[in-house]
């Protein structure tokens, strides 16, 4: 599993560049979050990706820099920041899920529909045990 996540990434990353979206990994699985909801705060992002809220953070960081989101304080919750989408990243997100559709038709080159749905719902189920047994030991 790890050898497929990290040539998926590799993969991933070299179609990003060709189509000229100097997006890394981690920043695509929180714009791909923030693009179904915008204005989240940290631990919201955290949660939905699965990343740990440091790793959110230093990613947040570099993604500031690059004006792809934006911080701004939560006026119902001053100790809050809020996470959003500059225009710049809303600018992305059709060029991004075009690469990122192409990546899949690599991913399940040569499998059925039928194995596909299958193999997703294995990943599914693997998630879900994971998913109940992190939330069981907290």
């Amino acid at each position: 599993m790890t050898q497929i996540k990290q040539l998926q990434d590799r993969i991933f990353e070299r179609l990003l560049l060709e189509n000229r979206i100097e997006i890394s990994g981690g920043q695509g699985r929180i714009l791909f979050i923030l693009w179904k909801t915008d204005h989240l705060t940290i631990s919201e992002i955290s949660e939905k990706t699965s990343l740990a809220k440091n790793t959110v953070s230093v990613v947040i960081n570099g993604m500031v820099n690059k004006g792809i989101v934006e911080r701004n304080i939560n006026p119902a919750n001053r100790r809050q920041t809020i996470i959003s989408l500059t225009e710049y990243a809303k600018s992305l997100q059709t060029e991004y899920e075009a690469v990122s559709q192409q990546m899949n038709v690599l991913f399940y080159q040569g499998f059925t529909e039928k194995e596909r749905q299958q193999f997703e719902s294995y990943l599914a189920r693997i998630l879900d045990t994971l998913t109940n047994n992190l939330h069981m030991n907290q």
